[in-house]
């Protein structure tokens, strides 16, 4: 019997535990390691900000759902993990000893990298996880009795853009709809070196695209921002030029501000010699094994993709929902294999793909494959956009509340962007 440790329970852990119990059934044990007893759909946050949604309306509590289908659930950080003598340390003293290790932990959301930055210790909000989302909330009803200006976007080195951009518009849309919008200066502040640039080199029309949305919607923005520091009501930022040259230095007052920290590495994974690159994100191959520990599996916005290009102020390179279902269905049947004493040969479709929220409308944009040159560049908006994105929340959740194997992206979310495509035709 081989003992499969999981690290995480988000939206590569779970689907990880459960696609493994699926494929392996009761002959290997399966262990769930997270140190949130409840999964939240992170997606979603932008709604719960601005009071969309609610934290019961997005979360799942795990142990029944796990525990139902044979799954061991322990609640728990990870201390350390000993990679030479494939154990786990946990941060009560319990020591785990595995076969395979899957670590799906997300991001270290790296507020310190910019002082003043942070909803706890600094004065930004963030939409990254449910707590920093209802944080933001709460600081938005107060907010909105003395509206002001507001600041939206991503830091230096932020890899994950489309959620500031979402939230530039699900706020707009609010305050339109509260009749509060001709009180509310937004200017969008940006690592990208332009408007769509997304971490991506572009899709399609997504400059123009977002630039004319940015224009009809009233808000401003600025490139190339490296944001140096934020103070009560200021964000200090450097606008570069193409070359990395400073073109202008900005002051920017606010009332309420919301701004995606970089990611790096969790600390007891970046801290494994040899397992993560120097950001402390986990190398993989095409397999997504770890080239130095063969025992070792890894998924979602925790693993290294190196960036599309270099850009004056430095970005990184989003991972979407699709990817990580992909990467995580690759590593469930390559350790199927391996316990068969076959060769991996599974590999994760390292496509981009996103739904973006814009109030009453939305944006999807498709890359094939993620670094260009690709097979499919392509970026469109509509209403659809947004009832796709609400189907994709509701069919997620379900997966998670039934214990559903099933890719729900790829059944759910390709059909409909195939649909609607063929429709514009």
């Amino acid at each position: 019997m081989a003992r499969i440790i999981v690290i995480g329970a988000g939206i590569g852990g779970v689907p990880a535990a459960y696609e493994l119990q699926a494929k392996l059934g009761k002959l290997h044990r399966i262990t769930v390691v997270s140190a949130s007893e409840y999964f939240q759909f992170i997606p979603s946050n932008p709604w719960v900000a601005v009071g969309k949604r609610e934290r019961n309306e997005i979360t799942v509590g795990l142990r029944p759902q796990l525990e139902r289908k044979g799954i061991d659930f322990i609640v728990q950080p990870v201390e350390s993990i000993l990679a030479k003598d494939s154990r786990l340390r946990l941060a009560d003293g319990t020591v785990l000893e595995y076969d395979y290790l899957v670590i799906t932990t997300g991001p270290h959301l790296a507020f310190e990298e910019v002082p003043g930055s942070g909803p706890v210790d600094g004065f930004t909000h963030s939409i990254c996880t449910i707590d920093h989302a209802e944080r933001a909330f709460a600081a938005y009803e107060a907010f909105l009795q003395n509206p002001g200006p507001v600041v939206v976007g991503a830091m230096p080195g932020a890899s994950c853009f489309g959620p500031a951009y979402e939230f530039a518009f699900v706020l707009d849309a609010d305050l339109r709809r509260r009749k509060l919008r001709h009180k509310v200066p937004i200017t969008y502040v940006t690592s990208e070196p332009y408007v769509g640039h997304l971490g991506l080199g572009g899709v399609g029309d997504s400059k123009s695209m977002l630039e004319s949305e940015f224009r009809n919607h009233d808000i401003k923005w600025i490139t190339n921002a490296r944001t140096t520091r934020v103070e009560a009501g200021r964000l200090f930022t450097t606008e570069l030029d193409g070359l990395g040259k400073v073109l202008q230095e900005h002051e920017l007052p606010f009332l309420f501000a919301m701004m995606l920290p970089a990611f790096k590495g969790v600390d007891a994974v970046a801290a494994v010699d040899g397992l993560c690159n120097p950001r402390g994100f986990v190398l993989i191959d095409e397999h997504q094994r770890s080239p130095g520990f063969r025992n070792i599996f890894s998924a979602g916005v925790c693993v290294a993709i190196p960036p599309v290009e270099v850009t004056p102020v430095p970005t990184g390179a989003p991972k979407t929902g699709y990817m990580i279902e992909t990467m995580v269905t690759a590593i469930v049947e390559n350790i199927a294999a391996d316990l068969a004493g076959r060769e991996a040969s599974a590999k994760g479709t390292w496509n981009a793909i996103c739904l973006a929220d814009m109030g009453d409308t939305g944006a999807a944009f498709v890359a094939l494959p993620q670094l260009p040159p690709r097979n499919v560049n392509w970026f469109r908006k509509g209403k659809w956009v947004h009832l796709a994105k609400i189907a994709f929340e509701k069919y997620f959740l379900h997966k998670v509340r039934s214990g559903s194997s099933e890719p729900v992206f790829e059944k759910y979310v390709l059909k409909a962007l195939g649909i609607f495509r063929l429709e514009e035709k």
